[in-house]
């Protein structure tokens, strides 16, 4: 299950950096609950859809650094830009995804602003 979940993961990752909202979120529970760490909860689809249509055109470039899976857990962190108002800021982050069965539950998403060296 642990390569399978992972697979999943990859899967999620590369809709999110095309902008893929709808492939996103085939792989997500109708209750799905997206936690970004000291900012806001997104609860369900709608909410997910909306905030991921409602940001930047352009969507976060980004690399994993490493993947571990354990259970229904999968833990990815790296590094990614974003594009804001002209200028790409360097971020790292670390996601706990957890899945329900087939389907994701729940990602909380750690994120900081960085200096753009590499989390390695």
């Amino acid at each position: 299950m642990s390569d399978r979940n992972k697979a999943v993961i990859e899967q999620v990752n590369a809709a999110f950096a095309s902008g893929d909202v709808e492939a996103f979120l085939t792989h997500c529970a109708d209750d799905f609950i997206w936690t970004m760490v000291g900012e806001k909860s997104l609860r369900g689809k709608a909410a997910v859809r909306d905030w991921m249509g409602s940001g930047p055109s352009e969507p976060p470039s980004f690399s994993v650094e490493s993947m571990v899976a354990d259970g229904d857990l999968v833990v990815a962190h790296g590094d990614m830009t974003m594009n804001e108002k002209g200028s790409e800021v360097p971020y790292s982050y670390c996601d706990v995804w957890r899945f329900r069965g087939e389907k994701l539950a729940e990602l909380k998403a750690f994120v900081i602003k960085t200096d753009g060296a590499t989390s390695r």
